[in-house]
């Protein structure tokens, strides 16, 4: 391919940002839009009381659960952990119970697991409509995950019902909050006090977006009081303007085709399937993925020109996309309260961090360049984000 036909126009991306911040302020106002806008009824505690807790976390990789110690006035400390790789491959076939099974292995080996821990926090890193108790709803599954009998089902309830019936678990648990792991990312990027706005973002193997909203301004919610609230947004879903003749073909060929096409135009789990497609007329290996693009991408010697200026055509591409979503969220943060100048950006996941050295550069850059001059946004790397957000929303 001689011709970049993945580069966009600040112009373009400004389109995509002001396209993205109708949508969102369309989610709030009601049900079942493409952008989701899911409220979590959780919100942390100004001061968290003492106490372990159960961490799980689940994203499309690694089932991960951890013993986490919350410590007033501390940051929380992960005493240990325990993972299993549970991907798209490893659950084919799997019913609900298969899951849990595996997932109580996991949680059942764990050392420090012993009658004081009761709570569970569990960051689950799909389409969920989370409830008033803090458990949630599985609306659809990503990331090629394909477990039927679990769609529509209390994620958090079903799972706790089964670890308290099985041998292996010493405790029994008396209640379980469940949120996404952008929430997780928020949660933990509270930390960095003294900001106007907080937004919780993934870009790993998926993406998605958070926001803690005036909750007098998620309309749907009919709700007149003050205060605010982590809204899950489920970004990945977004239909963003100017993709290519190459990213509708990787949709048709998906799974789910017609859903998520930001995600597939941008996160790891897909944006090998583009490569692919491009050069469909060679010999690649079929489970070709991000991080075998970022190694094209990084190690220009190693491979023909034509891949990596593909490679990184794709990785460029991604960063100012990510960009112009966050630019739209950010466009509707500032439409409810325009006295916003400072936002703390908690990012997490493997594309944003790991794909290059400067991925995240590229998408500061290009946020700096869409938003107004006097509105800065300061990037947290997060530690074990999503185990932290879940531990501090079991005591919550």
């Amino acid at each position: 391919m001689k011709e970049n036909i993945f580069e966009l126009t600040n112009e373009e991306l400004k389109a995509i940002a002001n396209n993205l911040q109708e949508k969102i302020e369309l989610g709030l106002e009601k049900d079942s839009t493409e952008i989701l806008c899911i409220p979590t009824y959780i919100n942390p505690k100004d001061e968290l009381e003492a106490g372990r807790v159960l961490a799980l976390d689940w994203g499309g990789t690694n089932f991960r659960a951890a013993i986490v110690e919350l410590i007033p006035g501390k940051e929380p400390v992960i005493v240990e952990t325990k993972k299993k790789l549970l991907s798209a491959k490893e659950v084919i076939g799997f019913s609900k119970d298969d899951l849990f099974e595996e997932m109580a292995k996991v949680i059942g080996s764990l050392e420090n697991l012993d009658n004081q821990v009761t709570r569970i926090g569990y960051c689950f890193s799909y389409p969920a409509e989370c409830s008033t108790d803090g458990d949630a709803t599985l609306i659809r599954w990503t990331k090629n995950i394909e477990i039927h009998d679990l769609v529509g089902g209390l994620v958090g309830k079903l799972l706790m019902d089964y670890l308290n019936n099985h041998p292996s678990i010493p405790t029994t648990f008396t209640d379980i909050k469940v949120i996404n792991d952008t929430v997780a990312c928020l949660f933990a990027g509270l930390a960095d006090v003294g900001k106007d706005a907080y937004i919780g973002l993934i870009v790993g193997t998926g993406t998605n977006m958070a926001g803690l909203m005036h909750t007098n301004k998620i309309a749907k919610l009919n709700y007149k009081g003050r205060g605010l609230m982590p809204v899950n947004l489920e970004s990945g879903n977004f239909n963003p303007p100017y993709l290519t003749v190459i990213d509708g073909l990787v949709d048709a060929m998906s799974n789910n085709k017609g859903s998520q096409r930001f995600e597939k135009a941008i996160s790891g789990g897909y944006i090998g399937e583009i490569f692919k497609t491009v050069f469909s007329d060679k010999k690649i290996k079929y489970d070709f993925d991000g991080e075998n693009l970022s190694k094209i991408m990084n190690n220009p010697q190693d491979h023909p020109e034509d891949y990596v200026n593909v490679a990184t055509w794709l990785f460029a591409r991604s960063a100012k996309l990510v960009a112009a979503s966050l630019v739209g969220l950010i466009q509707v943060l500032l439409s409810h309260d325009s006295t916003i100048k400072n936002v703390c950006l908690a990012a997490d996941g493997s594309v944003f961090w790991l794909s290059s050295k400067d991925y995240n550069q590229q998408v500061a850059d290009q946020m700096k360049a869409l938003l107004p001059a006097d509105v800065s946004v300061s990037i947290t790397e997060l530690n074990e984000p999503n185990l932290i957000g879940s531990a501090i929303a079991a005591m919550s």
